[in-house]
This record gives structure tokens, C-alpha cells and sequence, in this order.
């Protein structure tokens, strides 16, 4: 018997914590789909997520992260029009240059009134998420 399941990933956003108003890392990304995104992707298979979250983060940004919480999951079936994920969305910071690395064609750093409008699978309503958790301390809500 074949079963279809959906693939975990992981998705990071990375505050710049040496830097005013702690701006997020967004990556442009090189390969389908096209747009910007926040750093991270698949997990490999034995690997636990905060390792994928922070093997993520080195390859496609070079820089290493601290996690501090996990977010939320997002799951909708049609996050990825690729095929059906699942995304564990951890919040992290670090210091430093990141620099493209990996499939970011190239990287960004964005205050919230500078996010680009062409962002990838579900990650503008992970940034409103994380927004509205952040400023105002009102965590998202599931489903």
C-alpha cells in the first residue's frame, strides 16, 4: 500500500537583533515558485525541526540563529503549490551580514513597511501573524 502524506518543512523569521527596529531576513528565491520568502525548507529524514530551522538558516542566509519560540504550524493544502506541507514557523534572531547561499537568488532585509508584495506560499499571513503577535502580544489563532 502507497500513502500520500504531506512533507514537513520549516519556515524562520529572523530578527536582526544588532540593528534598529530589529528588521526580518527575506530571501528571493532562485527556484519555482519565484518571489520572496522567509528563509527555510524541507526537513530531512531523521533530522528534528529546530536542527532543520538552524541547518536552514546557515545555508540559505549564512548566518546562525537562535531560536526563541515556535510560532505556529501552517498547514493548508494549498500552502505550497507544489504539494501539500506542513510548516513549523519558528521565530529567531541573529546578528551579522546575511548573505544569499543555497537557492536564495538574493537576500533582503525588511522593516514591516518595506515587505515586498510578491512573497511565496502562505508567508504573508505568517507575517501578519507574527506581526500582530509581536506588537501586540495577541498570538495567532488555529485554523
Amino acid at each position: 500500500m502507497s500513502y500520500k502524506n504531506p512533507v514537513p518543512t520549516v519556515d524562520i523569521i529572523i530578527e536582526l537583533i544588532d540593528r534598529p527596529h530589529r528588521p526580518i531576513i527575506l530571501i528571493e528565491r532562485h527556484n519555482e515558485p519565484l518571489g520572496w520568502a522567509l528563509p527555510g525548507g524541507f526537513v530531512d529524514y531523521g533530522e528534528p525541526v529546530e536542527v532543520a530551522a538552524r541547518r536552514e538558516a546557515e545555508e540559505e542566509i549564512g548566518l546562525q540563529v537562535e531560536l526563541i519560540e515556535q510560532l505556529l504550524v501552517y498547514s493548508d493544502p494549498s500552502r505550497d503549490p507544489r504539494q501539500h506541507t506542513i510548516s513549523i514557523v519558528f521565530l529567531a534572531t541573529a546578528t551579522g551580514e546575511p548573505l544569499a547561499g543555497d537557492d536564495a537568488k538574493n537576500v533582503g532585509i525588511f522593516e514591516p513597511w518595506s515587505v515586498p508584495g510578491n512573497l511565496c506560499f502562505d508567508h504573508d499571513r505568517i507575517l501578519r501573524d507574527y506581526w500582530r503577535y509581536r506588537h501586540y502580544g495577541i498570538r495567532p489563532r488555529l485554523g
